[in-house]
């Protein structure tokens, strides 16, 4: 016996079609961090690959300028890229959206940890990065890896 599906079977397949394909559409921006901060990340990346550390501090956050000179973020900077090369490939391992209202890093706050594979070795990177004027800036970042050694 053959039965036939109406418009309403049609309609409640067809949203959860669409729900699916919304769902499939989230992990797609990798564990839902918004573009305009894997934008930064993959920025302040190449800028380091291309040894451009003074763009680094420049297009940082007032966080980030407060807590280093610029000669100090460009040393810092020089040593990572020298011991680990450039970044080849990196996969999220955590990310976090606060909204902080005390603290050094008060505001809204984005911190990823990415689990990092560099030329020279594995690491794990952590981007925190503040909204400041409705742009993303790089706040801090730290870098932990046996190849800094």
């Amino acid at each position: 016996m053959r039965r036939e599906v109406g418009g309403r079977g049609r309609l409640v397949f067809g949203l959860l079609a669409l729900l699916i394909l919304s769902a499939c559409d989230q992990g797609a921006r990798r564990s839902g961090i918004p573009a305009e901060v894997e934008s930064v990340v993959g920025t302040v990346s190449e800028q380091i690959a291309q040894e451009q550390y003074e763009k680094v501090y420049n297009d940082s956050s007032e966080l980030w300028k407060k807590d280093a000179t610029q000669e100090q973020s460009t040393e810092i900077l020089k040593t990572l890229h020298t011991k680990l090369g450039k970044a080849e490939s990196r996969v999220v391992h955590s990310a976090t959206e606060q909204q902080n209202s005390s603290g050094q890093t008060k505001g809204h706050v984005f911190i990823i940890t990415y689990q990092s594979k560099f030329e020279r070795g594995e690491a794990m990177e952590t981007y925190t990065l503040i909204e400041e004027n409705g742009k993303w800036k790089l706040a801090r970042y730290l870098v932990n890896s046996t190849a800094l050694k």
